[in-house]
């Protein structure tokens, strides 16, 4: 099945357009046959340096807020909280495009003066079709103009660092374009021809610490003649134009330690490298760089009759119905996703953000930052069951961004060890509070959500090295709650000042408020932080790596007492899994975030298993949610997808993947907030792994909730905690096969079917069952084991 999404109109907007990728250069496609526009990014355009925003009285009055709000004199308490603990500055910095590239095609044979000019108004054309080709990476579109066929592709190449867009005709002499660069609005950039056939664009944010670029573009062409006119690059009467585009930033010299001034080289060498190279070996290595990624996992839902339908128009078709009528939507919704990380999220580029690498405005909505609440880590919820584990690298280098950033803010603010991060942070990795919003602002825990990213990858790797390296950041996130946690009248040790993102209180007396103690959320993540912490502890130190000293010791000995004494879950009066330290009342009971599941998912405790109550509080929580119009926002219902899954519930998954395609999602597939957000897509994304493969708890479980309309399928080449590789077959909605490729030699638990066994080759595998149906195995190394 073709893995294509494909339109018979160009873009009217940005939702319509395709977006295209190498994990730094970003750009959408418009697709317009005759005047063209690619709205085009590169990670690192910021709009400043760093700022150090933290606020010099916070330290002296957080613990006087945090006795207001133990005595509930919350109105007294957030009066003066923007005062002593908002930072300086309210913001950090924002994410800006590097401007729009122009293409206009002009009628070879209608010239003034030698110059070429465009199509008239009444010029038609023909056989419109523009589309993007998941398995190669590439975007196209083919017209017919005047009796000629043209075609246009477009990719960003990882391989050799530059957006390409070939033009090619099936009559000779029939191509004649102008391109230029503009679309910064009044920020300083500037335009100068290098060659003759080069054009050099020049921008920057406008401040002597913030970050400045440098584009390269330039035409090949074959046949015709071309030239430069002031800013833009012009091809006469051609038989192919090539437009290749090259961007690097002073940023990546700034972390790098490159000399100064060399992203202005590594520009000039990357257009000079690509341009030595044919198209086709261009485009080729693209592609073979690109699918080495993209074909380690295969999904297909079976279905009698796949829609040719164009893609929006099967769009249409849920979102008039709410229900999905072709199945292959899911897996082509699902492979987008694929692709999307790949291209946006390489190694040794910045993680994605709000919106990936695909922004239009120069003030984009919430800065398009890196949201810390969720949104970030929503983003990598599948990266590593997508057998992308290197996708998930460039998360890790900004929390280490973050780490010396967030110590001087742990010590400014709190007066504390370790490091900490509020709830928004930049391509710098500010940690101090973001905005004066009260729902959100003054919420330590973002460093401490990121971190559990840290014992994930090694969870599905196995990569010791991986886990060593990282282990001082885990331990510095967990040291910063040793001296942060404080003791509530009950005894447990709780967090506060501290909001449940971004939702608002009423207490009994009709007060309202956000800013609280010891909400569910903060203390369900120190959980798993620390737990993360003391396994990895052991991990390491069994392996030889690392050596317990009396220090180390004292202070894992902290962590223990701190997991002994944490609040845990409680159940409400209306059943719920209970939001804050007492049994408020939401202020809006359908509330996008659900925070206080975090323990359901992504973390993993609250499982039927442990305690079925939890999971049974937890589904009233979500039915209360949704029936007071929650999942309104893209990424909000990913996560109800998740959630469900982890209930086990087959027709609630089924249900929020219509809903998240028919409420929640654009017409070229990316997410709505709305605005455009990506974290749906990969939230979204991350459901329909859960649906077909779990494995947290130690258990591998297959098709967990399978939805009822998904009778037939296989998925292949997808990862599972413990280092495995799993192949799975189902018919009838019964799996009918699996496999296990052990890559690292761990031994294995699945809850193995009825009447299934596991198989080495010919061979029935022994092992023990560690309840009724969890049987348990050792594996080796490279060895594939089968179910049937």
């Amino acid at each position: 099945m073709e893995k294509i999404l494909w339109y018979q109109q160009p873009a009217q907007n940005f939702d319509q357009a395709l977006p295209i990728g190498n994990g730094r250069i970003g750009a959408m496609v418009y697709g317009n046959p005759l005047s063209e526009m690619l709205s085009i990014n590169e990670d690192s355009i910021w709009s400043g340096g760093l700022r150090h925003r933290d606020n010099p009285r916070a330290k002296d009055s957080f613990k006087q807020i945090r006795t207001l709000l133990l005595n509930e004199q919350i109105e007294d308490a957030e009066k003066i909280l923007f005062d002593c603990m908002g930072a300086n500055n309210p913001n950090t910095r924002h994410y800006m495009p590097f401007g729009n590239l122009y293409l206009q095609m002009l009628d070879p044979a209608h010239e003034l003066l030698g110059i070429p000019q465009p199509f008239a108004d009444s010029v038609s054309v023909q056989n419109y079709k523009r589309w993007l080709e998941l398995e190669t990476a590439t975007a196209h579109v083919s017209y017919t103009c005047q009796g000629v066929d043209y075609h246009r592709s477009y990719f960003v190449s990882a391989k050799d660092q530059v957006l390409v867009v070939s033009i090619t005709a099936n009559r000779p002499g029939c191509i004649s374009c102008q391109v230029h660069i503009d679309g910064r609005d009044d920020y300083y950039d500037d335009q100068i021809a290098s060659s003759g056939d080069t054009i050099q664009i020049h921008g920057g944010c406008g401040s002597e610490d913030g970050i400045f670029f440098q584009g390269n573009m330039k035409l090949c062409i074959q046949g015709g003649v071309q030239e430069i006119c002031g800013s833009h690059l012009l091809a006469h009467q051609c038989d192919e134009v090539t437009i290749y585009l090259a961007i690097r930033t002073s940023f990546y010299d700034t972390i790098c330690a490159r000399k100064a001034g060399s992203y202005q080289a590594l520009c000039q060498n990357d257009l000079v490298q690509a341009t030595r190279l044919s198209y086709s070996e261009l485009q080729k290595r693209h592609v073979e760089d690109y699918q080495a990624l993209f074909s380690r996992v295969l999904f297909s839902l079976a279905e009698d009759s796949p829609s040719t339908l164009p893609t929006d128009e099967r769009l249409q078709r849920i979102q008039q119905t709410s229900t999905i009528h072709d199945l292959s939507l899911i897996a082509l919704y699902f492979d987008y996703a694929r692709y999307l990380m790949i291209s946006g999220s390489r190694p040794d580029t910045l993680a994605l953000n709000l919106q990936g690498i695909w922004n239009q405005d120069m003030w984009p909505a919430w800065g398009s930052k890196y949201t810390i609440n969720i949104n970030l880590q929503m983003n990598y919820w599948p990266v590593e069951s997508f057998h992308l584990p290197e996708c998930h690298l460039p998360f890790f280098d900004l929390l280490e961004r973050m780490k010396s950033n967030g110590q001087k803010t742990a010590q400014n603010m709190y007066g504390c060890r370790g490091f900490c991060a509020h709830h928004n942070t930049d391509l710098w990795g500010d940690c101090s509070p973001q905005d004066f919003y009260l729902p959100a602002t003054i919420w330590p825990m973002g460093a401490a959500w990121m971190a559990l990213h840290i014992f994930e990858h090694y969870q599905y790797t196995q990569d010791l090295a991986f886990l060593a390296q990282k282990y001082d950041t885990l331990k510095q996130a967990g040291l910063f709650f040793v001296d942060y946690l404080f003791e509530d009248r009950k005894g447990h040790l709780v967090t506060g000042p501290s909001v449940s993102p971004e939702n608002t209180y009423q207490t009994q007396s009709g007060s309202k408020g956000c800013v609280c103690i010891g909400p569910s959320m903060d203390s369900q993540i120190i959980t798993v932080l620390l737990q993360n912490i003391l396994e990895s502890n052991q991990i390491l130190v069994r392996a030889g790596i690392f050596r317990n000293t009396e220090e180390d010791n004292k202070l894992l000995d902290a962590f223990r007492n701190i997991l002994s004494k944490l609040p845990k879950p409680e159940i409400g009066k209306y059943g719920q899994i209970q939001e804050w330290a007492q049994d408020y009342d939401e202020l809006e009971p359908g509330h996008r975030h659900v925070s206080h599941l975090f323990g359901l998912y992504p973390a993993d405790l609250f499982s039927f298993a442990k305690d079925p109550s939890l999971c049974m509080a937890a589904k009233q929580t979500l039915l209360r949610r949704l029936e007071n119009g929650g999942g309104h926002t893209g990424w909000s219902r990913a996560w109800m997808i998740n959630f469900w899954a982890r209930l086990l519930d087959c027709d609630q998954v089924e249900q929020n993947i219509a809903l998240l395609l028919s409420h929640s999602t654009n017409p070229n597939l990316l997410d709505s907030h709305p605005p455009f957000q990506i974290d749906g897509n990969f939230g979204g994304a991350a459901g329909i792994v859960e649906a077909l493969l779990q494995s947290h708890s130690g258990q591998i479980r297959f098709l967990p909730a399978l939805p009822n309309s998904w009778p037939k399928g296989s998925i292949q080449g997808i990862m599972a905690r413990g280092g495995f590789e799993i192949d799975l077959f189902w018919d009838q909605h019964q799996l009918t096969q699996a496999s296990i490729l052990s890559c690292a030699g761990k031994d294995c638990c699945v809850i193995l079917p009825q009447g299934k066994q596991v198989y080495e080759d010919q061979e029935i595998v022994s092992g023990t069952f560690s309840t009724p149906e969890c049987f348990c195995f050792s594996t080796q190394a490279g060895k594939r084991y089968s179910i049937r």
